[in-house]
C-alpha cells in the first residue's frame, strides 16, 4: 500500500481528470433527454428508452474493464496506459453522440441515439474505471483519502459547472441548432482529452508483486467482491443517491422552463444557466467544509447530512419553488447547493477502505473488480432514472417546446420532488448498516501491518 501524506501538485495531477469527468457526466446527466427529445427530435419516451439501452452495456463493460485492468502489467502500471490510450476515443464519441444525424424514422433515429450512446459509454469506462481505481493505491491514510477526493471533487464541481451551464451558451454561440450542438460536443470532448492527459503525466503508480495481482476467474472475483459487506452496503446508497441525483438532474431544466419562467435578465443569465451556476457553486464552496465535517463526526455522519439536506430541498422546490420570487428561489437552489457539495467527497472517501479491507482479507489487489461494479452502479443508477423520467413525462402529456397542461407540470414536480426525496430516505436508512469507521479501519491496517511484516 502506498505511504501516507500526498503532495498538492500529487493531489491536483490526480483530481484534475475529474474535471473532464464530472463534465462529461453532468452534461450527459443535464443536457442529454432534453437534447434528445428537442434537438435530435425523439419523443420522451424513445429517448429514454434509447438512454436505458445505451447503458445495458455498461452491465458488461464496467465490471470487465475493471477485471482487465487489474490484471494489466505495463511499464506505466494497471490503470494509467488506459488514460494515454483511451483519451482521444472519448473525444471522438462526445463529438458523434451530439451530432444527431437528420432521420425522419423515430426507430432509425432510436437506433442511432442507442448506438451512439453505448460509443460514449464505452469510451467513459475505459477512462473511469482504471482511473477510480488508482485511489486506494495512492494512499493509504484514513483521512489522507479523504483530501485527496476533497482536491478531486474540487475538480468535479469545476467540471460540473461547465456540463451543467456552458451547453446551451457554447452550442448557441459555435451556430446553434444541429450544427451548434456538434461543434459543442467536439470541444467538450477535447477538454475531457486533454485533462485525461495531464492525469496521465501527473500521477505514478506503485509497484505491486505479482503475488498481489488477483488469480481467480471473472465470475469468482465479482463473486467475492459482494461478499464484502461494508462494500455492498456502500455500493447500494450509492445506487440510491445516483438516482436520486440524476432525477433532479434530468428535470431541472423541465422545471425551469416550464413550471417558473421567471425573467432573470437583470442578471444577464438566462434562467436554466444561473440556477445551475448557484446550485453548482454553492456545491463547490461546500466541499471543503464537508471535508472538515467528515474528521469530526466521521465519513458516514457526512455523507447523511447530503441525503437529508437534499431530500429536504426537493420537497421543497416541488412545493413551493414556483412559487417564489427570484430572490427566494435562488435561496432554495442554494440550500439543495449545500446537500450537494456534502454528496462528492463521503463516498468516494469510504469506498478505498473498504476495499483495503478485502485486500487485507484475501491478500489480492483488486481495486479494479471493486470499481467496475462501482461505476455500473453508478451508471444504472443514471439510466433507470432518466429512462423513468421519460416515462413519467410521456405519462403527464409532455410535448417539447409546447405550453405544458395540467399533467406535465403534475410530472415535472413528482420527478424533481417526491419522488427523488424517498430515495433519499432509503439512501439514508441504508447507510447505517455501514460500519467502516476509522477505528475499525486502523484495526484492519494493524492487522495488515503484522502480517507484512510491515
Amino acid at each position: 500500500m502506498a505511504g501516507g501524506k500526498l503532495s498538492i501538485g500529487q493531489k491536483l495531477g490526480f483530481g484534475i481528470f475529474d474535471l473532464g469527468g464530472n463534465m462529461l457526466f453532468t452534461l450527459m446527466g443535464f443536457w442529454c433527454l432534453k437534447y434528445l427529445t428537442d434537438v435530435a427530435g425523439l419523443a420522451a419516451a424513445l429517448a429514454g428508452a434509447a438512454l436505458m439501452a445505451g447503458k445495458v452495456w455498461d452491465a458488461v463493460s464496467d465490471p470487465l474493464m475493471g477485471f482487465i485492468s487489474d490484471r494489466t502489467i505495463t511499464r506505466f502500471g494497471r490503470r494509467r496506459p488506459y488514460l494515454l490510450f483511451g483519451a482521444v476515443p472519448m473525444m471522438l464519441s462526445m463529438w458523434l453522440f451530439f451530432s444527431a444525424p437528420a432521420i425522419a424514422s423515430a426507430v432509425l433515429l432510436s437506433f442511432w441515439a442507442a448506438g451512439a450512446l453505448i460509443l460514449v459509454n464505452t469510451a467513459s469506462t475505459v477512462l473511469n474505471v482504471p482511473y477510480s481505481s488508482l485511489t486506494p493505491e495512492l494512499t493509504g491514510d484514513y483521512h489522507e483519502r479523504t483530501s485527496l477526493n476533497g482536491y478531486r471533487f474540487g475538480c468535479a464541481v469545476i467540471g460540473t459547472i461547465i456540463g451543467a451551464a456552458a451547453a446551451l451558451p457554447l452550442s448557441g454561440a459555435l451556430g446553434g441548432g444541429r450544427t451548434g450542438w456538434s461543434r459543442m460536443g467536439l470541444c467538450l470532448g477535447a477538454l475531457v482529452a486533454a485533462v485525461t492527459l495531464i492525469t496521465f503525466f501527473g500521477t505514478r503508480e506503485q509497484r505491486l508483486r505479482r503475488a498481489d495481482i488477483p488469480r481467480g476467474g471473472f465470475f469468482a472475483t465479482y463473486l467475492s467482491v459482494f461478499t464484502n459487506k461494508p462494500y455492498v452496503v456502500l455500493f447500494l446508497t450509492y445506487a440510491l443517491h445516483m438516482t436520486g441525483i440524476t432525477f433532479l438532474q434530468s428535470i431541472l431544466v423541465y422545471y425551469i422552463q416550464y413550471l417558473y419562467p421567471r425573467d432573470f435578465s437583470f442578471l444577464m443569465l438566462d434562467a436554466t444557466t444561473l440556477a445551475m451556476v448557484v446550485l453548482l457553486f454553492t456545491a463547490m464552496l461546500f466541499i471543503p467544509v464537508s471535508v472538515l465535517v467528515s474528521r469530526r463526526i466521521g465519513k458516514k455522519r457526512s455523507y447523511q447530512i447530503c441525503f437529508v439536506v437534499i431530500g429536504t430541498a426537493c420537497l421543497l422546490v416541488s412545493a413551493i419553488g414556483h412559487l417564489l420570487p427570484p430572490a427566494g428561489f435562488l435561496l432554495l437552489l442554494v440550500y439543495a447547493g449545500i446537500g450537494v457539495g456534502f454528496s462528492y467527497v463521503a463516498p468516494f472517501a469510504m469506498i478505498p477502505d473498504a476495499v483495503e479491507y478485502d485486500a487485507v482479507r484475501t491478500g489480492e489487489r483488486k481495486e479494479g473488480a471493486y470499481y467496475g461494479i462501482w461505476t455500473f452502479i453508478s451508471k444504472t443508477g443514471t439510466a433507470l432514472s432518466v429512462f423513468l423520467s421519460g416515462l413519467i413525462l410521456s405519462a403527464g402529456g409532455y410535448e417539447a417546446n409546447a405550453v405544458q397542461g395540467a399533467g406535465a407540470k403534475l410530472a415535472i414536480r413528482l420527478i424533481i420532488g417526491p419522488l427523488p426525496a424517498f430515495i433519499f430516505l432509503c439512501a439514508f436508512l441504508l447507510i447505517q448498516l455501514y460500519t467502516l469507521d476509522e477505528k475499525a479501519y486502523k484495526k484492519i491496517m494493524a492487522l495488515d501491518a503484522f502480517g507484512s511484516g510491515a
